[in-house]
């Protein structure tokens, strides 16, 4: 029902979230960063206390792989949960539970994870890899280039209604900085 993407930008050290779905709200529950710390993003049944507990955990020295695995790890719904992490160092990790509803999967790389579930097809979360990859523009503009590369290959099979994007501020700006 939701596809996201977490990101870090190499250039300015700041973090991004942006995420469709059909379901209302998704800004309030499902995107986490720190700026100079990190960001997650948690959805399909989703537990937002994997939001402010991973970054507790980055903010601690975890790696984002380090960081997921421990979230999961205490997470008796696991299989039925998606989240992408980012640390500051640019690691990323996603993990797609194997009962998330189909079409869902995540793929990630240095400073990037994607995830999508609920979905018309499963081109959707690779479309939304090589859309942030090729495109030119501001960090914000590569974030929507993702959500906009969703969109074009079916995205929620129940069609959209809520959208966020979360910028961090910059290292060493308070924690709450966007």
């Amino acid at each position: 029902m939701t596809y996201s993407i977490v990101a870090r930008d190499p250039a300015s050290g700041r973090f991004g979230i942006a995420i469709q779905t059909c379901w209302p709200f998704v800004g309030a529950a499902c995107p986490w960063t720190e700026s100079g710390v990190g960001a997650v993003v948690t959805q399909s049944y989703t537990e937002i206390a994997h939001g402010p507990n991973g970054l507790a955990l980055l903010r601690a020295g975890a790696t984002a792989p380090d960081a997921l695995a421990t979230l999961l790890a205490a997470d008796p719904d696991a299989a039925v949960r998606q989240v992408g992490v980012v640390d500051a160092a640019g690691g990323s990790a996603a993990h797609t539970g194997a009962r998330c509803v189909a079409a869902a999967g995540d793929r990630t790389a240095p400073d990037v994870s994607v995830q999508a579930n609920m979905m018309e097809r499963a081109t959707v979360w690779p479309a939304m890899l090589d859309a942030y990859s090729a495109a030119a523009g501001d960090f914000a503009d590569r974030l929507i280039a993702a959500l906009r590369a969703a969109e074009a290959e079916g995205g929620d099979i129940r069609g959209g209604q809520s959208a966020v994007l979360v910028i961090s501020g910059r290292p060493g700006d308070p924690p709450w900085r966007r």
